[in-house]
């Protein structure tokens, strides 16, 4: 491997077979593999590894937008291809021989053709909530190990002229809602949520089909997957919630606690970050 002095940065590492344009920014501490292609504009911020056969898709027009960037820690798969106008989000991964056509989140997992996310980064699995639904399920709350985020369980009714399952606000779930909306016709490629808030709680319920909540507290991260109308999951604020791996007929109903208010929203990962290292110090 030789070594390469970016103006901007210093010591990365790349295979002398690798094509870099001369004005390729690269970072401290990153990794470009043999046969890489990294085109005019193309940002590597630190720590970045590129794998063998990696192309970073040059702009032909000003509608392709800007050279892609890829920001701190990310992990590029061999044969990858990145189009242009595109962010790689922090520690995020693209699995060999995806085609990323879309900007990817923070720490997501991605992979195909196109590439669509499949998973996050760290993740630990929730504890299973959802029982058979032919059995009469007590109520039941069990903590995560995500910062005041829990998994609820609500009675089944069950009845021959159908069933029926309940719970009570403020009682079982931990505030009185003054809002809800639903999520629902979303492509399985779509993902949505991707915010915290500042003093917002929400309570989320799959009321029909399934799809995959990530809870996130800046520290520790939950993945939950949310498949039966009696079971949902309870987001306390300042907690980065992205919700995913949606079936053709889910929908999503979510309880909040307060009106919509653009400024509660926190939308930027890493000032979410900030701000919870910073409340934890």
């Amino acid at each position: 491997m030789s070594k390469t002095r970016n103006a901007d940065s210093p010591m990365a590492t790349i295979d002398p077979r690798a094509v870099v344009a001369h004005d390729a920014l690269i970072g401290s501490g990153c990794s470009v593999a043999s046969g890489s292609v990294l085109c005019p504009g193309v940002i590597l911020e630190a720590d970045v590894v590129v794998g063998p056969n990696a192309v970073f898709v040059e702009p032909m027009s000003p509608a392709d937008g800007p050279a892609p960037r890829v920001q701190r820690g990310v992990r590029i798969g061999a044969n990858s291809t990145i189009y242009p106008g595109l962010t790689l989000a922090a520690d995020s991964v693209v699995r060999p021989g995806a085609v990323v056509t879309r900007s990817v989140p923070p720490r997501a997992i991605v992979e195909g053709n196109p590439a669509v996310i499949v998973g996050y980064v760290g993740t630990e699995p929730g504890v299973p909530t959802v029982e058979p639904f032919t059995r009469k399920v007590t109520g039941s709350v069990v903590a995560t190990a995500v910062r005041g985020v829990s998994l609820h369980t609500f009675p089944v009714v069950p009845d021959l002229r159908g069933n029926l399952t309940v719970g009570e606000f403020d009682k079982e779930i931990p505030f009185v809602p003054q809002r809800y909306f639903m999520v629902f016709g979303v492509p399985s490629r779509e993902v949505r949520g991707e915010h915290a808030h500042r003093q917002c709680h929400q309570f989320l319920i799959c009321v029909r089909g399934n799809c995959v909540v990530v809870a996130d507290d800046g520290t520790r991260r939950v993945e939950v997957s949310l498949d039966s109308p009696n079971c949902g999951i309870y987001l306390p604020p300042m907690t980065w919630g992205v919700q995913y791996k949606y079936s053709a007929d889910a929908l999503l109903l979510v309880f909040a606690s307060l009106p919509y208010d653009a400024a509660d929203y926190i939308r930027d990962y890493a000032e979410f970050l900030t701000l919870t290292h910073a409340s934890a110090s």
